[in-house]
């Protein structure tokens, strides 16, 4: 299969092209597609044969569900069983944007889009050609991220193109992505709202709106075999390079120690922040920064696409820089890394 990459200018200029994905959607097929947050691989939320070559693409484990994307607010009432005050309080607050809602799956949702369960994710994505993907199509659009499974998220079209060429018929390139992070995962379907994955819509800006929101305990550790999981991003080892990540928590200047202690004989390599760069320039270890310490939505933006160019390095071992825990977005990059070093962290 030849996988055609089209560079997006404009919905207008690039109107055919949009047209084009949009019956390859109608037809069966999968499109990836550029959104706020990472690039998806989407394919008709209502076709299980098409939700299957999404599967078959990534290699993704058929007991990881995934998130159905929507293009109108009144799209909900085609896939849920009901859409609750708390969803109504959410999406006038976030919707468009990146959040995604845990609701109950109405019978026109099949099996395969949710692993099996009885619950759906849905999302109302901020981007535009993505939008435009979904009003094309004509249907709400199942989309994990468009990557091998495990893989780092894509947070451009050339990431996809490395992942998934000859595997799908098309890429639609609209640019980088602007957040770099999967969205917010909140589940509204038991007594109280619970945060499923952190993301740019942070645990305190829906608690100013829902009030006490409880907080998923697997957000900070594996899940255990066998168990399901409502959420995409929460079960196996995700986002991960070749080599073995492991997060060193401690000062700066431990930091630089530890590492170059345990590196002897070791390629090693370092994610690290902006200002700690310079510490490895005489050091003779690569060293990646993937954003400002002091500035937690670069850390979000540019922790995929630096994970990926560690990747190319081809380390023996990263050793792997966090921010400080909060309810802001440093809980959202803390649980990435975290997932992406199957948590094992160091404290020196």
């Amino acid at each position: 299969m030849t996988t055609q990459l089209i560079k997006v200018r404009g919905i207008m200029e690039n109107f055919d092209d949009f047209v084009r994905a949009g019956n390859l959607l109608k037809n069966g097929e999968v499109v990836a597609i550029p959104t706020e947050t990472v690039y998806g691989l989407a394919a008709s939320a209502f076709s299980p044969d098409a939700v299957g070559k999404i599967f078959k693409a990534k290699g993704r484990p058929q007991d990881n569900p995934l998130i159905v994307h929507i293009s109108d607010f009144d799209d909900l009432a085609k896939i849920t069983e009901e859409v609750p005050e708390s969803a109504v309080k959410l999406a006038e607050n976030f919707w468009p944007g990146p959040l995604t809602m845990i609701l109950k799956k109405n019978e026109k949702i099949p099996l395969e889009v949710t692993a099996g369960l009885s619950t759906v994710a849905v999302r109302f994505p901020s981007h535009k050609y993505a939008r435009a993907v979904i009003e094309a199509a004509g249907v709400p659009l199942a989309a994990p991220s468009a990557n091998l499974s495990g893989k780092p998220s894509p947070t451009s079209a050339q990431h996809v193109m490395r992942d998934l060429a000859g595997k799908i018929p098309m890429i639609i390139d609209g640019g980088e992505c602007e957040v770099g992070l999967e969205s917010t995962v909140i589940d509204l379907t038991g007594e109280k709202p619970m945060l499923l994955r952190p993301g740019a819509v942070t645990l305190s800006e829906l608690c100013r709106v829902l009030g006490d929101i409880l907080v998923n305990p697997k957000i900070s550790e594996e899940v255990d075999d066998g168990e399901m999981v409502a959420s995409p991003g929460m079960k196996y080892k995700h986002y991960s390079p070749e080599a073995p990540v492991v997060i060193i928590d401690g000062e700066a200047d431990a930091f630089v120690r530890y590492v170059m202690a345990n590196s002897e004989g070791k390629k090693a390599a370092v994610l690290c922040f902006d200002e700690e760069k310079e510490l490895f320039s005489d050091t003779g270890i690569s060293a990646v920064s993937y954003g400002s310490k002091s500035n937690p939505e670069t850390l979000a933006h540019g922790l995929f696409s630096a994970l990926r160019t560690l990747d190319e390095m081809s380390p023996d071992i990263i050793y792997a820089r966090e921010p400080e825990l909060s309810d802001g977005m440093e809980l959202a990059v803390v649980n990435r890394l975290g997932r992406a070093a199957a948590f094992n962290r160091i404290s020196v």
